[in-house]
């Protein structure tokens, strides 16, 4: 059996850890209704778009860890902010990220027991996407009609 010569890359892992964060909230959007003669036609901000999760799927084509050892940083979509005439932000993309039939998913602190993903199609979500912030038009009410502004979107989750 020969040796591996020094620096030589290697093909197989079975051990990595990520640093995965979640998408944040997209921000609501403070706007006010305008028209030729409707100078004040009421609030119209819309809400800003929900954050995309971090989600581990067991694929069969994945045999190893090795793309995720070498690429340990992985983050999901932001969700997009609102904007004016009712228009919602988008929600942010889901990261899907392939691994091997009968990985285990452990907290790095503690260690503790997450997840373990047996059989094709098995899913974990590992850090979900938060919340986006409300836009002026949702905060309106009876003693508030227009108010002049919107609310931040929430950050998302991070693990590793």
């Amino acid at each position: 059996m020969a040796a591996r010569p020094l620096g030589a890359a290697a093909t197989f892992v079975d051990r990595a850890v990520l640093h995965v964060s979640a998408g944040d909230g997209g921000n609501g959007c403070a706007s006010v209704h305008r028209e030729k003669f409707k100078p004040l036609g009421g609030p119209d901000g819309g809400n800003g778009g929900r954050g995309g999760d971090v989600v581990l799927t067991v694929d069969p084509n994945v045999t190893t860890l090795l793309d995720l050892h070498r690429h340990p940083h992985q983050r999901a979509g932001s969700g997009k902010p609102g904007q004016g005439s009712h228009r919602d932000g988008a929600d942010g993309d889901d990261l899907v990220l392939g691994v091997p039939n009968g990985t285990v998913v452990r907290e790095a602190g503690s260690m503790a027991f997450l997840a373990d993903l047996i059989g094709t199609g098995s899913r974990d979500v590992v850090a979900r996407g938060e919340r986006g912030g409300l836009g002026n038009a949702a905060l309106a009410s009876a003693r508030r009609k227009a108010p002049g502004f919107a609310l931040l979107g929430e950050p998302g989750e991070g693990l590793e």
